[in-house]
């Protein structure tokens, strides 16, 4: 038995990088995420300015409470989700600095919007 070749090594090497990922750089999991809950009535959101917490994934739900649909949106958050009349909507947003984040409904986003707040 000889010694490994070069192309071996790599891919041994590469083969043992594969196998130790899930414990270098652990998945997000759903339960480490923060939960953040909105309703929509009468073209407005309650509440008007969630918090969450800074440099940790945030889940919000969104519950229309209006019988027309909305579209929950925010260019800093990067997201835009219509939300039916009566629905509820669940939308994942990656970990934040602290800071203000906008977000309105598209369809009235002239009376309906909010901040999330990360601190």
């Amino acid at each position: 038995m000889g010694l490994p070749s070069l192309k071996e090594l790599a891919y041994g090497v590469g083969a043992l990088m594969i196998g130790l990922l899930p414990v270098l750089a652990p998945a997000v999991r759903a339960e480490d995420a923060a939960m953040v809950h909105l309703s929509l009535k009468d073209h407005r959101f309650e509440p008007a300015e969630p918090h969450a917490p800074a440099g940790k994934p945030i889940t919000i739900e969104i519950r229309n409470l209006d019988g027309t649909p909305a579209e929950f949106e925010s260019k800093t958050l990067r997201v835009e989700k219509v939300v039916a009349g009566g629905g509820v909507i669940t939308v994942q947003i990656r970990p934040l600095a602290a800071g203000r984040y906008r977000f309105f409904d598209d369809y009235h986003e002239d009376t309906t919007e909010g901040f999330l707040i990360v601190q």
